[in-house]
């Protein structure tokens, strides 16, 4: 047996990977597990939560504790950040699977762009922005009230995320080469990268499958080099993506009723976290107009360190076992 009984299971889980934390009442780590990616689109909500059980039972393993059993869970309150639980429907039928597993004595489901803006704030307040594959935002303050939106792709009025930035690199650099757009270096630059000759042999490639279409997303870093070089195409796109990372956070805020507070506006994800300036530098100069007072910050600290402190809030647990659990993730 561990330490002690843990009072959070907490569980960050996106697309390509799961994070899972035991966590005792004082904010201590008792166990840790690893398991693949959360996709329940993909593969069903029970198989996608199978995944899920993988990273518990590691954790679980290397806090010392056996199975759970009828009415012994492993933790008091079960704090699943998760992936692909984008609207208040998902979220509910994901907190019902995992509650039969009988994990916590409670369970509580949040998008894990949640996770991402708890780990960066010293108290549940702020919003946050992820760039990553896709683009996603949340806020939320300690009265329990969120901000949020669908970000389920252009159906719900979203733009970019890596995965956006690569298809209109490629639309752009297609029309460059054939003469219906404006010329740009990306349609010499995409090729290159994957060692192809001309832009329609590119389009071959991805096409016939000789490019994995999973492999598209190698091609953002270009567009970033591209714009960074001075094209007006590339710089065209990365300025568009950070006006959405604005106009999203500036939402947010005003639904919240912050737009004149000084409160964390958090970064994350890939495309950001990278610090690409001329993506950083509009975002600040913008966000500053929009709201003044806004503290922009790009987040280091793990998710699953964000999905814990949702659970240490949850059960009011004292500053310093928030304190004991941030310290732990460094």
């Amino acid at each position: 047996m561990g330490v002690s009984r843990p009072a959070v299971l907490a569980v960050d889980a996106g697309n390509s990977k799961t994070d899972v934390a035991l966590v005792a009442a004082d904010g201590t780590v008792l166990g840790t597990g690893r398991s693949g990616g959360f996709q329940p689109p993909r593969h069903g909500v029970e198989a996608a939560v199978d995944v899920l059980g993988l990273a518990v039972a590691d954790a679980a393993a290397a806090a010392g504790m056996p199975a759970p059993a009828p009415g012994a869970p492993y933790a008091a309150q079960v704090s699943a950040c998760l992936a692909n639980a984008d609207l208040p429907v998902e979220e509910r039928r994901l907190a019902q699977a995992i509650d039969a597993r009988g994990w916590g004595a409670a369970t509580a489901v949040r998008n894990d762009t949640f996770a991402v803006l708890r780990a960066a704030v010293d108290e549940p307040r702020g919003v946050a922005v992820v760039c990553g594959a896709g683009i996603n935002c949340v806020g939320m303050t300690p009265d329990g009230r969120t901000a949020r939106f669908p970000a389920i792709g252009r159906i719900s009025g979203d733009w970019g995320g890596g995965g956006g930035l690569a298809k209109e690199a490629l639309w752009h650099a297609a029309r460059a080469e054939d003469g219906r757009g404006e010329a740009t270096e990306l349609a010499r630059a995409l090729p290159a990268y994957f060692g192809c000759d001309s832009m329609a042999a590119l389009i071959e490639a991805l096409h016939l499958g000789g490019i994995p279409t999973a492999r598209r997303h190698e091609l953002t870093p270009v567009l970033f080099a591209v714009a960074a070089a001075g094209d007006a195409v590339a710089l065209s796109l990365v300025h568009r993506q950070a006006d959405e990372v604005v106009a999203m956070a500036s939402v947010a805020l005003g639904r919240l009723g912050l737009l004149g507070e000084e409160v964390p506006v958090v970064l994350g994800g890939s495309v950001l976290a990278a610090r690409h300036p001329q993506l950083d530098d509009r975002i600040r100069v913008a966000l500053a107009e929009r709201a003044p007072r806004a503290l922009v910050r790009v987040v280091t600290a793990p998710p699953v360190l964000g999905a814990g402190l949702l659970g240490l809030d949850a059960l009011g647990s004292p500053p310093e076992a928030h304190g004991k659990l941030r310290a732990h993730f460094g």
